[in-house]
């Protein structure tokens, strides 16, 4: 029988004095500020807002179970996780079974914060996750767009807010301790809104406040058994189906159910921060940590099903922790040492293999760094560039069978060596060859800046680049000259222009640059660049050879002959490389 739970500002009120928390077996908050907004709006539009399953945990046993509080301000790096409280002994509380993500989004909304990661910068950038509350602007006009939306709702800092002339941007928490009728009406006016803006804003933040304050939305149903076994199972019923609840959610639930002498849960979050932050920053997942268990702990399978979420499996994950733990970040250090990071790792799942490796032969600690190992760091990085670069995607449907067949081959040829042939033979085998065609070099001709393939490509091309410190994907000519104006102002026509900014961001104006080089290097044209860093004619030719620029024109003029040129030395670089067939350039070929 479902129970009436009162008003959303009940509800938080609860939350704030930790009445109402979120079980062991729950997962992570994921929703985005896209999906608070939109709730926010539904709320105001008078929607349903659903049912929630809460478990009514007595005094008698709460002191048996490990709780979590609701996230408040959420910051995608440096709080994204529920924080930590611990049992709770003697106190009886209402944990949260069904309708976390709606209460936190509620949560966050009405008196806290989120911090995203914003777009072109790095996860180690303190400016890239400005903290931002939600707003409503009363000043929107209260017509549908083409998503039914009719509140605007969004999540902004102060500066954006004070930004955006055209509208009226109220803090949501303020809501909270706003009182309704003439002071409300008082505090607009105070804010300089006055007519027909005025009258429609104290609709809208009327309207709000009704939603918060007045309107009892929150109904639940409540379960009373002090048994964990039918909660868990009833939590898996309902979560099971692949949509509420992620697979590796239900698996790390179920882990921090069942383990025994290791938290679950704030290991494999712990894990997931460490790897996060090695080199310049990753953005491996909890799904990477948990599939890499499976793979790592010799589970059958290595999908995410629900066969696999045995007392037994769960069990050997356990012991196995430590080892499999050490094993990742080895991992995720080796990948850093090869340039990888967040912004670069096309598919996080190449390098569970190698994990496996490094899990299996139980390498020293000095693996990365040490030359005694510098030929099966050099195997493990042509296998992994390889089905990085390959467009058809290795990493994509099938995965399961494939992690489960390379973990066999390790299994069998591994012991000394990392076994790259044999993986790519198993590859091969099940349609995921690592073998390229002619084809696929032309494709990674025109491969363009910001392609997550292009900086493995060039690492390839480039192997003498030190990549463990920062390194920079970089424009042999400047991109910054490539602009219209510019270009129509120097004189080439229309049809020259579309043909200069097309090739300028294509694989023959690119190069791999450490940090410090590029740094110096910024908009200099390269030949003006390479007569003032390299004024020795012997390392000026050396430099330029090695980077494959030939003799880089001084201007424009002949930029689409550079362009061509270099297309030619790459292709056949690239195919003496990847298809084992030297192929003669117009320069080799005159000569």
């Amino acid at each position: 029988m479902y129970k009436p739970g009162g008003t959303i500002a009940e509800a938080l009120n609860r939350i704030q004095r930790k009445a109402y928390v979120l079980p062991a077996i729950q997962r992570e908050f994921v929703w985005r500020p896209e999906q608070i907004e939109k709730l926010f709006d539904s709320l105001m539009q008078g929607y349903p807002f659903g049912t929630f399953l809460f478990w009514r945990v007595e005094s008698s046993t709460s002191g048996k179970f490990k709780f979590y509080d609701f996230v408040l301000n959420y910051h995608q790096r440096d709080a994204a996780h529920c924080p930590e409280l611990g049992k709770m002994h003697h106190q009886s509380v209402t944990a949260v079974l069904d309708g976390q993500q709606r209460l936190t989004a509620l949560n966050i909304g009405l008196r806290g914060s989120m911090a995203i990661k914003q777009p072109n910068k790095w996860w180690n950038n303190p400016d890239a996750f400005p903290v931002r509350t939600l707003r409503l602007d009363l000043l929107a006009p209260q017509q549908p767009d083409e998503d039914g939306i009719i509140y605007r709702f969004r999540f902004l800092d102060d500066t954006q807010a004070v930004r955006d002339e055209a509208a009226h941007w109220f803090k949501v928490p303020d809501i909270l301790g706003m009182a309704d009728g003439p002071a409300m009406l008082s505090w607009l006016m105070e804010r300089g809104l006055q007519g027909e803006a005025l009258k429609n804003a104290y609709a809208i933040l009327d309207r709000l406040h009704r939603v918060v304050h007045s309107h009892n939305l929150v109904n639940y149903y409540e379960e009373e058994t002090q048994d964990v076994e039918r909660v868990l199972n009833i939590f898996i019923r309902l979560n099971s189906g692949g949509t509420v609840l992620s697979y590796s959610d239900l698996l790390l639930s179920i882990a921090v159910a069942q383990w025994k002498q290791v938290d679950a849960r704030a290991e494999i979050h712990k894990l997931v921060d460490e790897l996060n932050r090695i080199g310049i920053g990753f953005n491996l997942s909890q799904d990477f940590v948990l599939k890499a268990g499976l793979m790592l702990a010799d589970i059958a399978s290595v999908g995410f099903k629900v066969e696999n979420f045995t007392t037994a499996n769960m069990a050997a994950l356990e012991v196995n922790w430590g080892a499999i733990r050490t094993a990742l970040v080895r991992t995720i250090e080796l990948a850093a040492s090869f340039g990888l990071n967040g912004q670069t790792l096309r598919a996080d799942s190449a390098l569970l293999p190698i994990a496996y490796y490094l899990y299996r032969r139980d390498v020293a600690s000095n693996y990365v760094t040490h030359s005694q190992y510098a030929a099966d760091r050099e195997a493990i990085r042509g296998w992994l560039i390889r089905s990085l670069l390959k467009a058809s995607g290795i990493w994509g449907s099938g995965l399961d069978t494939l992690l489960t067949a390379l973990r066999e081959v390790i299994q069998t040829s591994g012991a000394e060596a990392f076994p790259a042939a044999q993986l790519r033979q198993v590859m091969a085998q099940r349609g995921k060859s690592l073998t390229f065609e002619l084809a696929e070099i032309e494709d990674m001709l025109h491969m363009e800046y910001g392609d997550k393939r292009t900086f493995a490509l060039l690492s390839l091309l480039y192997p003498f680049v030190d990549l463990r410190n920062q390194f920079h994907v970089d424009h042999v000519y400047p991109i910054s000259r490539f602009t219209r104006a510019k270009l129509l102002k120097a004189g080439f026509d229309e049809e020259r222009v579309a043909s200069l900014v097309r090739h300028a961001n294509e694989l023959p104006n690119l190069q791999l640059l450490e940090g410090a080089i590029n740094n110096e290097k910024r908009a200099a044209m390269p030949a003006e660049w390479l007569g003032k860093h390299y004024p020795d004619p012997a390392a000026n030719q050396h430099y330029r050879s090695k980077h494959e620029l030939g003799d880089p024109p001084p201007t424009l003029d002949a930029f689409e002959s550079f362009h061509s040129a270099r297309r030619e030395r790459l292709k056949a670089k690239l195919t003496d490389m990847l298809i084992g067939v030297p192929v003669p350039t117009q320069e080799t070929a005159a000569a």
